[in-house]
């Protein structure tokens, strides 16, 4: 697999590869050797890592309040602390579609 997206990123029409992974220092598959997210280290250094975190429940909040603002829905505080905790349990996604 690796061979093929470096001879895919050296080629003139090169594409834009997004990666995501959560592995950190991991054994490249294949051989004995260790790397971040298991990625050969030729391919590593061609590559922008972009570290993402999650949201705080403050934040949370933020983003259900402006979706109740858009969908017209009116939420008492004992509501959205409820979806704050769903949120942080499942996902955002989830507690965004339960408002709905």
């Amino acid at each position: 697999m690796f061979s093929f997206l470096n001879r895919a990123m050296e080629s003139e029409m090169a594409p834009i590869i997004v990666m995501a992974t959560n592995r950190g220092i991991t054994d490249i598959r294949g051989t004995d050797f260790k790397s971040p997210h298991g990625l050969p280290m030729d391919m590593l250094d061609r590559m922008l890592i972009i570290p993402t975190e999650h949201y705080s429940q403050q934040e949370i909040l933020q983003i259900l309040q402006t979706r109740c603002d858009e969908e017209d829905v009116a939420m008492s505080d004992k509501a959205k602390a409820v979806l704050v905790k769903l949120a942080g349990s499942t996902s955002l996604r989830y507690a965004l579609q339960v408002i709905q």
